[in-house]
């Protein structure tokens, strides 16, 4: 397994249209239980990235990832601008002297990276019913040396069942059960994405 620079463009490109594709799946999971608009405000996040893109034409690894990250913090609102932001400026500090991610142990590493700056800026925790109840198994999948699409449903699915801690969920209660996370929803696109770029 190896990733390139092009590679990590290639699964932004990749996630930015399943997130267009996605985006009225993604704010009906919302409308029950958050504000309705997860996926309006991702799609504005990946639209300014591929414009940001366009305009910057990133050369490495870490200044994609930045590129996007900055995309992410000043186009989405809600919790979700923020809190990807953290998750991919902690991936750019990662990727710094990286031309190349060499195996999924590595790729494992920085995407545990990235869910370090979810749970700080969060100040979340695995199975609260977030973006981490995704992150969190993707990144110890990656470190065992593998990553499927099987794996990334799961751990999206096992949000249903879970009763929200943190966000405009958590004042359901109860009531969130039922219900998958959004943002473990738009996590899933973006691991799904790296999946299909690990394979090609």
């Amino acid at each position: 397994m190896q990733l390139t620079t092009q590679d990590v463009q290639s699964w932004f490109e990749k996630f930015s249209d399943k997130i267009k594709e996605n985006k009225g799946y993604l704010s009906d999971l919302d409308t029950p239980i958050g504000d309705g608009d997860h996926g309006n405000n991702m799609a504005r996040g990946v639209n300014a990235y591929e414009e940001s893109f366009e305009q910057k034409q990133p050369a490495t690894m870490s200044d994609t990832i930045q590129v996007f990250s900055m995309a992410m913090i000043s186009k989405v609102g809600g919790a979700s601008g923020p809190l990807y932001g953290s998750a991919l400026m902690n991936m750019v500090k990662e990727t710094k002297q990286i031309e190349t991610i060499d195996s999924y142990e590595q790729l494992g590493e920085i995407v545990e990276q990235g869910l370090a700056g979810i749970k700080k800026r969060g100040k979340t925790e695995f199975e609260d019913k977030t973006m981490v109840d995704v992150w969190e198994p993707v990144a110890q999948d990656l470190k065992a040396g593998s990553l499927d699409k099987d794996q990334i449903e799961k751990a999206k699915e096992h949000t249903k069942d879970l009763i929200a801690k943190k966000g405009r969920a958590s004042y359901l209660g109860e009531r969130s059960k039922g219900h998958i996370d959004p943002g473990a929803a738009s996590s899933a696109l973006f691991f799904d994405a790296l999946v299909e770029i690990v394979k090609e």
